[in-house]
């Protein structure tokens, strides 16, 4: 499954020194809680992403623990201050320990 799930962030291309971007995710996954079942009536397991971690140049600038109430094909966005050009690393985890991860660029103009 994970080789299937391709992650989809948005971050801007460039930026001032100092200035608070937006970064934009998401993930294409069924987020199942465990209580569906499928045509022939089994149960389907849970498996939702329970965990998301987002780097800039190898520091952790954001991370959440995610519980059941998150729907399927999770989308988040949050803000970063980004003080110098880098590379932005972004990882998903699901509880049957897949991951799923993308990366984005940014420069710092003037």
């Amino acid at each position: 499954m994970a080789d299937a799930i391709k992650p989809r962030v948005r971050v801007p291309a460039t930026a001032k020194k100092g200035d608070i971007i937006e970064i934009k995710t998401t993930v294409p996954h069924p987020m199942e809680n465990g209580n569906r079942k499928d045509k022939d009536g089994t149960p389907i397991p849970r498996n939702i992403i329970n965990k998301f971690t987002c780097t800039f140049n190898g520091k952790e600038v954001f991370k959440s623990d995610w519980y059941t109430s998150v729907s399927a094909n999770p989308f988040l966005s949050f803000f970063v201050k980004v003080t110098e050009a880098g590379k932005f690393d972004f990882e998903w985890v699901d509880e049957s320990g897949a991951k799923f991860t993308d990366s984005a660029a940014i420069t710092i103009e003037g």
